[in-house]
């Protein structure tokens, strides 16, 4: 396993710095500037969500609760499409993290075309198919306890180290044991047969990536590991692109929620944006920018490890570690949202428990949670990510409970 040791040793610092500077941005950048810009049927709408969303370091399935939520709260279903196709391309984390490994080129391109291919999604949607956004209730938010300076930084390093981990980690792990074995197992003769097809092997990644879970930074070790192999650049960076930004839970909650008109306009964005970007990159650029920042893979063995980079290795895999035992220790959460909770734990008037379906990491469980702490009534929300079971304390009218989650892209089943 020497290749993923190399290519884990090659990412950890960049990989450490991106998860900090995006939990910076969540503990100090409010939630309602990205809600404000987004709303209104106009151009404009889907500008400000394609460039607020291109440095969130949301994954694609936490994307979807996100955009649903800003959907519901007055945001237009072109800036919601624009926000969904800019958001899980890239992040903060993974644009330092392709940096890292595959040089200034991709880095540069990734985030670029997430901004095309966003404002053509969200352009076409306002053309065609953009619906009248769905106001929320203000008399029903209620207003949070502002945090100080030393509990925004508790807070930036939990989201950070903590909740981004555990959201991201697991496919982080994934895809740099698939980047290693593809670059034991996959002989170097392989993909030698597409080399004068760029179209077709970029078909070919389109059909394995778009069905897939691929996240932003996961994807980044795997298009690496196949160009070695190989794959031309302007291929690796279609699965860069549609890897992340599309999966079966996506598209399936974006047709029920948006329209099947809105996912076809979704859908034909990011394929066609990204193999127009691929055979721009194989035809009209050098080769050579692509291929050479990634030697230092080959090159890192026979040059003795860097106790620097070995000390962000060990930090990483720490910190991953500590983030997965925390998630299966923790089993419910309280609906304070890292502020301090004075939850008593003692049961309220009434108390109405029920199952969430297609929650998958912390930013849906909160997306849930906020939801239904601000429908009037509401004493305490209880979630547990793990099994989707949800306890909401007070006097609240169920079928509002219902529809507020619903509206999120989640399945509610009463127990």
């Amino acid at each position: 396993m020497r290749e993923v040791f190399e290519l884990i040793n090659s990412m950890a610092p960049y990989l450490l710095l991106g998860f900090l500077l995006a939990g910076v941005m969540h503990a100090f950048i409010p939630n309602v500037l990205y809600r404000k810009y987004l709303g209104g049927n106009s151009f404009r709408s889907v500008i400000n969500a394609s460039l607020l969303g291109i440095p969130l370091p949301l994954c694609s399935c936490g994307v979807i609760p996100t955009a649903m939520s800003l959907r519901k709260e007055g945001a237009s279903k072109a800036a919601t499409v624009s926000f969904l196709i800019s958001t899980p391309q890239t992040g903060v984390d993974s644009i330092i993290a392709t940096y890292s490994l595959m040089g200034l080129p991709f880095a540069l391109l990734r985030p670029l075309i997430a901004l095309v291919t966003s404002l053509v999604g969200g352009g076409m949607v306002s053309a065609f198919d953009n619906g009248s956004a769905e106001p929320c209730n203000p008399s029903s938010v209620p207003a949070k306890k502002s945090l100080s300076f030393a509990g925004k930084v508790r807070k930036a390093l939990e989201y950070a180290f903590v909740e981004m981990m555990q959201d991201i980690g697991k496919w982080l792990v994934v895809g740099l044991v698939i980047a290693g074995l593809i670059t034991v197992f996959v002989p170097e003769s392989f993909f030698a047969l597409f080399a004068d097809k760029p179209f077709l092997s970029m078909l070919l990644v389109l059909a394995f990536a778009i069905p897939m879970y691929l996240c932003a930074t996961g994807s980044i070790p795997i298009a690496a590991a196949l160009m070695l192999k190989g794959l031309s650049p302007g291929t690796a960076l279609v699965l860069l692109i549609a890897g992340p930004a599309v999966n079966v839970a996506s598209t399936l909650v974006i047709g029920k929620v948006l329209g099947k008109k809105t996912l076809l306009i979704y859908l034909s964005s990011i394929v066609l944006c990204s193999i127009l970007f691929g055979l721009g990159v194989d035809y009209l650029l050098p080769r050579e920018w692509f291929i050479s920042p990634l030697a230092h893979i080959h090159d890192c063995h026979s040059q003795g490890l860097s106790w620097f980079n070995l000390g962000c290795s060990l930090l990483l895999l720490a910190l991953l570690c500590n983030a997965f035992i925390q998630k299966f220790r923790s089993g419910k959460h309280c609906c304070c949202d890292g502020q301090s909770c004075e939850c008593s734990g003692e049961r309220a008037a009434g108390k109405w428990e029920f199952v969430v379906k297609g929650m998958s990491c912390n930013h849906c469980r909160a997306n849930v949670e906020r939801a239904i702490a601000n429908l009037d009534g509401v004493e305490r929300v209880e979630v547990e990510l793990a099994g989707g079971n949800v306890a909401v304390y007070g006097d609240v009218d169920r079928e509002c409970v219902v529809k507020s989650v619903e509206a999120l892209g989640f399945e509610v089943v009463q127990k």
